[in-house]
């Protein structure tokens, strides 16, 4: 194969992984504990197995067209999609999962691969998700559905109850991504 073929079969896998991660992500949306206003789901597994494995550019893209396709309208959100779904308290969660995707997928390049660096990485984009998460959930439930919330409850009920089974759902994320860079190198994040 020359260089022109492994750069076009390249960005053919990687497209298609794009797109499988945007699938997975939509259906840990269903694998989930709902709460009041927040629901435990498998989402921040996928999208924190997107940004190892894809890297910043198709980890990003990955999270992207999920959030398209749902503000299109097809159900891929927990409690459904279409336009409207911007004015759910949880859509500024779907949001970050873009950035989050794409500060994870540029950190992982950088230094080491190993366990706890991963996690660490991963604990960031969980961060990120949890900051824009919340403070959009504030801003939707005082100024749009004219509910009172301060931002502390906001990160309470919206990220601080989450970060156990988040943790663990980023170390699992984290061992799937370290066996699969051990078995196929062309793995690792290169975008």
């Amino acid at each position: 194969m020359d260089h022109q073929e492994t750069i076009t079969h390249r960005r053919l896998r990687s497209l298609i992984l794009t797109a499988l991660f945007a699938a997975l992500t939509a259906v840990g949306a269903f694998i989930r504990v709902p709460t009041p206003l927040i629901s435990f789901t498998l989402q921040t597994f996928f999208v924190v197995l997107a940004a190892l494995l894809l890297g910043p550019k198709y980890g990003a893209l990955s999270q992207v067209i999920y959030v398209a396709v749902g503000l299109i309208g097809l159900p891929v959100f927990t409690k459904g999609g279409g336009p409207q779904y911007v004015f759910e308290p949880s859509f500024g969660y779907l949001a970050a999962f873009v950035i989050a995707a794409a500060v994870m997928g540029v950190l992982v390049r950088r230094g080491q691969q190993s366990f706890w660096r991963l996690l660490g990485v991963s604990a960031i984009g969980l961060a990120i998700i949890y900051i824009i998460g919340s403070v959009y959930m504030c801003l939707i439930m005082n100024y749009y559905i004219g509910t009172a919330m301060s931002i502390w409850r906001a990160f309470w009920v919206g990220s601080i109850i989450f970060i156990p089974t988040d943790m663990l759902m980023s170390a699992g994320a984290v061992f799937v991504a370290l066996r699969l860079y051990r078995l196929l190198p062309e793995a690792r994040a290169h975008s």
